[in-house]
């Protein structure tokens, strides 16, 4: 049977300072019931991910943080990602330090692969990504699985699920993540690519993004 899990807190100062991942309320996300209000979703679900098929909710965790817009330092501000910006076909609000995976040529000449993760504050000023002040009332919805996962968020942009699992774990088991999240200079080197393929993409009309139909 699935079950719920709620975490509630609240912060006047700090709050997004100590969030770093995860979903606001509203966002939908790909799973076996179609795509769902990140917030309807509950441990024991199956999401899509993006390299491995249906995976089940193995923790969930929801935050409120209350706080004052004009005491948030711009710093934590979060993320608006315009429609079609990254495959969405709805505009995402997103953490700063919110892992989000690229579709890029630059990519694989760099790592071998077409596909690299970055934080989307580095894409700030691409594609009409932009910052904007937090509300008073944030609700964020942290979803995890058993490993390391990419989702599918408002029709095609892909958003890096970490596991629970610590680091520490990690090296004591010997697992490693697939999913890499580049460094600063990495990234900006990275997102210049990515910006001048998007342009050239929406010259000709071909779309860059995957996209999960």
């Amino acid at each position: 049977m699935n079950y719920r899990t709620t975490e509630l807190s609240g912060a006047f100062d700090g709050g997004l300072e100590v969030a770093s991942h995860g979903l606001m309320s509203g966002t939908r996300v790909a799973s076996m019931m179609g795509w769902r209000g990140v917030e309807s979703l509950a441990k024991g679900d199956m999401v899509l991910t993006f390299d491995n098929g249906m995976k089940e909710i193995t923790d969930i965790r929801r935050v409120t943080i209350c706080l004052d817009a004009a005491q948030t330092q711009p710093a934590l501000w979060p993320v608006i990602v315009p429609a079609d910006a990254l495959g969405n076909k709805e505009q995402l609000t997103l953490l700063p330090d919110q892992g989000v995976m690229l579709e890029c040529e630059a990519a694989s000449d760099l790592y071998g692969d077409p596909f690299a993760v970055v934080v989307v504050q580095a894409l700030e000023n691409v594609n009409g990504i932009h910052r904007a002040p937090p509300k008073s009332r944030i609700e964020l919805i942290s979803i995890s699985f058993k490993e390391d996962q990419v989702i599918y968020a408002e029709g095609g942009a892909l958003i890096l699920c970490p596991s629970t699992t610590t680091t520490l774990d990690r090296m004591i088991e010997g697992n490693v993540s697939q999913y890499e999240v580049l460094g600063a200079k990495e990234a900006e080197q990275l997102v210049e690519c990515f910006e001048l393929e998007s342009q050239s993409a929406a010259e000709t009309g071909y779309p860059m993004m995957a996209s999960a139909g």
